[in-house]
């Protein structure tokens, strides 16, 4: 009895969300190039100074005891783990949304022209 009503309440809220999306599809996507464009250009920028940072705490850590050291190894491979996921993000993420959107030019290095596309076609 539960999973009746479990998935009626499921195909209801499906409905609903994707009347609601064909209402509001424009301002989803323009909404996703904000979004993509934003996660852009600050991640670039994450990366790099995770980066620059590991190198500097590895660099440092050298230079001190053995304890120090291995704290230190540790911080900066932990800083280049983070930059490599913020690099599979950067690649990943806009392609995927582009996928889901429907718009093929949704990509980490083609993201303005789609969302240009977007504007003029809506606009």
């Amino acid at each position: 009895m539960k999973i009746n009503r479990i998935m009626a309440t499921f195909a209801l809220l499906t409905v609903l969300l994707t009347s609601l999306g064909f209402a509001a599809g424009e301002q989803i996507r323009s909404g996703v190039c904000s979004l993509v464009g934003t996660v852009n250009l600050l991640l670039g920028a994450v990366v790099f100074v995770l980066i620059v940072l590991a190198a500097v705490v590895y660099a440092a850590g050298q230079v001190m005891g053995a304890e120090t050291r291995a704290r230190a190894s540790v911080w900066a491979t932990s800083m280049i783990v983070g930059a490599v996921i913020g690099i599979i993000i950067y690649i990943i993420v806009p392609t995927i949304l582009g996928t889901m959107l429907g718009m093929t030019g949704l990509t980490a290095g083609m993201d303005e022209t789609a969302c240009n596309n977007l504007n003029i076609a809506s606009g």
